[in-house]
C-alpha cells in the first residue's frame, strides 16, 4: 500500500496529528476530530504529489472546539523539506510583519517527505479576478507589488539557498529535456523543434545575466494570481513555497505580469483592465524599490514573461486530460513574441 494514504484515513490521521501537534499548541489539552480536504491527490503505485487540508479540531481546557485548518504538501520523489526551511527562514527575517502574512511552519515529515504548516485563511488573486472585484484586485496588485519588492531586498545567503536547481531555466523541474521527451512521446515532432529553439533562446539570456555577475536575490519563483491570499482588510498574505530560489529578480516579475495578464484575459476579456493592472503592478514594485526599468530589465522581464506562457502551454499540452488548441495559441503567442519561428515554415 502506498504509505501516503494514511493521510487520508482519519483514524490514522488523528492520531498522527495529536502525537506532532499537540507539543507545538500548548495551550490546548487535545484534538477531538480531524477532517480531511484533499487539494491536490495524485496517487500512483508507491509514488504521489498531494496537498491535504485538515481541519484540526483543537480541544481548549475549557473543553471548547477551536477549528484550524493545516496543510500538508508532499511529494514521492521532489524536494519538500525546503518548503519548511524557507517558511522558517522567512519568519525569522520577518517578512511576516507590516502586513504580510505567511504560512506558519509547523514540522517536516521525512517518512512522507511532507511539509505541514498553519494555513492562511482567506481567498487568493484569482478568485477575485474571476468575480470581477475590480477595486480589490487593485488593491491586491499594488499589495504584491511591495511584498515581492520586501521579499527582493534579503541578502543573499548561500547556506539557505533551498533550492539552487530551480534558480535556473535549464535545470527547473521538470527540466526541459523531460518535457521535450513527453511533447515528443505524445505529439511526435509536431511541436518539439519549435520548443526547443524557444527553450535554447531563454536559457542563452538567462545565462548572459548570470554570467554578468549582476546580484541575484530570493525570489518567490512561482508568482502566479493562486499564490497571493487576501487574508484581511489591509492585509496579505504569500503561499507556496516549493521554488524559492535565489535568481534574477525579473523571474518573479515576468511571472506575474504574464500570469496577471492571462488570468484576466481568460476569466473576464478585457484587454484594457489587463494593460492597466499590469503598468500598476510594475510601476509599485519599481517606485518600491527605487529600481530603474532600462532596457537590460525590460528585455529580462520579456524572457521570463514569454518562458511563463511556454509553462502554461506545456501543462495545457502534458496534463493527464491535455488541451491542445490551449497549448498551440500560447505557443503561437509566444512565436510571434520572440518572432524566432515566424519565417521557418
Amino acid at each position: 500500500m502506498n504509505k501516503i494514504l494514511s493521510l487520508f484515513d482519519e483514524v490514522a490521521v488523528l492520531a498522527y496529528l495529536k502525537k506532532k501537534l499537540l507539543p507545538l499548541f500548548p495551550e490546548f489539552n487535545d484534538i477531538k476530530k480531524v477532517k480531511i480536504k484533499p487539494y491536490k491527490e495524485m496517487i500512483w503505485e508507491t509514488t504521489y504529489h498531494v496537498v491535504i487540508g485538515f481541519q484540526v479540531y483543537f480541544l481548549t481546557p475549557e473543553d471548547k472546539e477551536e477549528r484550524t485548518l493545516i496543510i500538508c504538501s508532499a511529494h514521492s520523489d521532489e524536494p519538500r523539506e525546503n518548503v519548511y526551511l524557507a517558511l522558517k527562514y522567512l519568519w525569522a527575517k520577518g517578512l511576516n510583519q507590516k502586513g504580510i502574512d505567511l504560512p506558519r511552519p509547523l514540522f517536516y515529515s521525512k517518512r512522507f517527505n511532507g511539509t505541514f504548516y498553519l494555513a492562511l485563511e482567506g481567498e487568493n488573486l484569482l478568485y477575485y479576478i474571476k468575480n470581477k472585484d475590480i477595486a480589490v484586485v487593485e488593491q491586491l496588485v499594488v499589495s504584491s507589488a511591495k511584498l515581492f519588492a520586501q521579499l527582493h531586498s534579503f541578502a543573499v545567503e548561500e547556506e539557505v539557498n533551498f533550492n539552487p536547481s530551480n534558480a535556473r531555466i535549464k535545470t527547473i523541474i521538470p527540466g526541459v529535456e523531460n518535457i521535450y521527451q513527453g511533447m515528443t512521446a505524445r505529439y511526435g515532432n509536431k511541436y518539439t523543434a519549435d520548443l526547443k529553439k524557444i527553450y535554447d533562446y531563454f536559457i542563452a539570456q538567462e545565462e548572459k545575466f548570470f554570467a554578468s555577475g549582476a546580484p541575484l536575490k530570493l525570489i518567490h519563483g512561482d508568482a502566479h494570481p493562486e499564490n497571493i491570499i487576501k487574508t484581511a482588510e489591509n492585509r496579505i498574505g504569500l503561499i507556496d513555497f516549493t521554488d524559492l530560489c535565489f535568481a534574477d529578480f525579473a523571474r518573479d516579475l515576468g511571472t506575474f505580469l504574464q500570469q496577471l495578464e492571462y488570468k484576466i484575459m481568460t476569466k473576464i476579456d478585457d484587454r484594457e483592465l489587463a494593460d492597466r493592472l499590469k503598468k500598476l503592478f510594475l510601476d509599485n514594485y519599481l517606485l518600491a524599490t527605487g529600481t530603474t526599468l532600462d532596457d537590460n530589465l525590460k528585455n529580462r522581464i520579456n524572457t521570463y514573461y514569454n518562458w511563463t506562457a511556454i509553462r502554461t502551454a506545456t501543462y495545457w499540452f502534458l496534463k493527464f486530460e491535455p488541451d491542445e488548441n490551449k497549448g498551440v495559441h500560447l505557443l503561437e503567442v509566444v512565436k510571434n513574441n520572440l518572432k524566432l519561428l515566424h519565417d521557418e515554415k
